[in-house]
């Protein structure tokens, strides 16, 4: 790979959805096929890379919470030096570039680097993991629209409880379970009734998928059943879980 004026590189950043990778959409395949070098986040499930072609270069970058994760700063390099070079670039990571996945950090870097890019939308988990359950993050009679959030916000922060009780919307937490507790005490104190459903979803839509639904007062307990990487989810709409049993706080609902 030399830098060619004619020819210069080009960056893909791409979603590779919730996880199964029958849900990669044909845009993203298209993309891999034509990646001379591929960074793969740690929870990108690797079937996808079946359409990598054969020769291109796949480096790890894997980014996964309570483990040791190659710095950001360092994979934005690494995009850069490859596209300088005259290589097109695939960026891949799980779900969607745009909802928690850094996509935004790693576009400035790009545009400050003067690199050429094209963002590939992924199904993101917040959407993808209720769905596999039967669950509308959205739903006209009970939910009016969903939030996404995050369980570790950078500066620390927590969420405003109280304006999101009062939204009336869907609640899907990413990377939530280490904080559950801290967060299931906020919104409690904020005046969620303890006898909301919830649920925590774990590798969702994958054959390995494991799930607990339950009352948001008990899902502190629920949640530490699965561990990491979960989406947690809080509403009405989790009532259209189709699970293969019911907690002992359900059937006394």
């Amino acid at each position: 790979m030399t830098s060619d004026a004619k020819n210069p590189g080009k960056v893909w950043l791409i979603g590779a959805g919730p996880g199964d990778p029958d849900l990669l959409t044909l845009k993203a395949v298209r993309a891999l096929g034509e990646a001379d070098v591929v960074l793969v986040d740690d929870l990108v499930d690797r079937r996808v890379l079946a359409h990598v072609r054969r020769g291109a270069r796949v480096i790890e970058v894997g980014k996964r919470g309570g483990c040791r994760s190659t710095p950001q700063a360092f994979i934005e390099k690494l995009m850069v030096r490859f596209a300088r070079r005259g290589a097109i670039v695939a960026r891949l990571k799980g779900g969607d570039p745009f909802v928690f996945g850094r996509g935004g950090e790693e576009i400035e870097a790009l545009e400050a680097a003067g690199v050429a890019f094209e963002v590939v939308s992924g199904i993101t988990a917040g959407i993808a993991a209720p769905a596999a359950l039967g669950i509308p993050v959205t739903h006209r009679d009970v939910a009016r629209g969903v939030t996404f959030l995050t369980g570790h916000a950078r500066d620390g922060a927590e969420p405003n409880w109280q304006a999101l009780r009062a939204s009336g919307t869907t609640l899907v937490i990413y990377m939530g379970v280490k904080r559950v507790a801290t967060l299931v005490a906020g919104m409690l104190e904020a005046g969620f009734p303890a006898n909301t459903p919830a649920c925590a979803i774990r590798n969702g839509t994958l054959e390995t998928q494991t799930e607990v639904v339950t009352m948001l007062g008990a899902l502190p307990a629920a949640a530490a059943q699965l561990g990491s990487p979960a989406i947690l989810v809080i509403g009405e709409v989790v009532r259209h879980a189709r699970v293969s049993a019911v907690t002992s706080e359900e059937r006394a609902a």
